[in-house]
């Protein structure tokens, strides 16, 4: 009967192995640099390739935190501020402009260990808005902080000051004068003949994808399972009136708990009105579905549904890996436990 014992349970044995998801990398780190209209006629080989050793280079250094022991959240912040520092990307320096000419900054981070969450909005003279988001989760009782008082946060904080035309570069201006001549002349179309008929100038601001190509966002899983995530962004070419987008919001940029992290990169006012960073933790949550199906759902299903454009980068507690998007591009890539780096930017890789 003892020889019998181990056979009888093999079968229990074998079945109680998990069962491997085909095709799902296994990652310690997630990163996209924006989504939007990102096609190979549009990108020559020296911009391509800058953009795809910058995303190496943020994931290298995020996985030498993870490597050395730290925590999923000082990964998430030494790589974002990486990215906030190349003038590649809508963050930091290379952010784009609004309409009077500023570059203004917002970023957010979470904690999935701890549930804390930090953010910031509309700053023009913090070089790294990541830190200082993450400054008010650790250093303050709030969690989002705006404009003048987040400013003066930062210097309480020490955190570095630069001039705001530190953030400025060649490519964004263009953009900028792009976008104010189309408004220009959309301006003069719909008034015709009576310039009493003007259109308002807030309803010509339909902005077009490329507008807010380049929003930076990474999530981390550390040594010990936990999870962070964080995101940075210039917003939308020509905003006005202090608008704010997705990147600051939690729930609807950013979200972390002990099952999933996100980041999101797109049209930031369909995020908001869909929670979506939130959504998939919740699908994951409610309705037991896994990482990658709930993904693709909120994407493909719910943000598209209802006119929304973008993506986001995931990450669950067992490594596995979604990066859904409807553009045709994003900007985006993961390391493994053993260091492999994987840079993908268009639909077809």
């Amino acid at each position: 009967m003892r020889f019998l014992l181990p056979l009888l349970l093999l079968p229990l044995l074998v079945h109680a192995q998990p069962t491997p998801v085909p095709d799902a990398p296994q990652a310690v780190l997630v990163i996209h640099g924006g989504a939007g209209t990102i096609r190979r006629d549009l990108l020559d080989d020296a911009t391509e390739a800058a953009i795809r050793a910058a995303l190496t280079t943020a994931l290298q250094t995020g996985y030498a935190e993870i490597q050395r022991g730290a925590s999923a959240l000082d990964a998430v912040t030494t790589t974002i501020t990486v990215l906030e520092d190349s003038p590649h990307f809508n963050a930091g320096r290379g952010a784009v402009f609004t309409a009077d000419g500023y570059a203004e900054l917002d970023a957010s981070i979470m904690d999935g260990a701890t549930g804390e969450a930090g953010a910031v909005s509309g700053v023009r003279h913090v070089k790294n808005p990541i830190l200082l988001a993450q400054k008010v989760m650790t250093g303050s009782p709030h969690v989002l902080l705006s404009g003048e008082g987040a400013e003066e946060f930062a210097l309480l904080s020490g955190l570095e000051f630069v001039p705001n035309q530190y953030f400025h570069t060649d490519a964004r201006r263009e953009a900028l004068d792009r976008v104010l001549q189309r408004q220009r002349e959309q301006q003069r179309s719909e008034q015709g003949a009576a310039p009493e008929q003007a259109v308002p100038e807030w309803q010509l601001e339909h902005p077009n994808p490329w507008q807010m190509t380049g929003t930076v966002g990474a999530v981390a899983l550390d040594q010990t399972g936990n999870l962070a995530a964080g995101t940075s962004t210039g917003g939308m070419t020509a905003k006005r009136y202090g608008r704010i987008g997705d990147s600051p919001i939690i729930g609807a940029g950013t979200y972390a708990d002990a099952t999933v992290g996100v980041s999101s990169t797109g049209h930031g006012e369909y995020f908001i009105r869909n929670v979506t960073a939130f959504d998939i933790a919740a699908r994951m949550r409610y309705l037991d579905e896994p990482l990658t199906d709930a993904a693709d759902a909120v994407i493909h299903e719910t943000l598209t549904a209802s006119g929304g454009t973008g993506g986001v980068i995931t990450l669950g507690a067992d490594g596995t890996v979604a990066m859904p998007f409807n553009t045709p591009g994003m900007y985006r890539g993961y390391i493994d436990a053993e260091g492999n780096v994987t840079v993908q930017i268009y639909s077809d890789e």
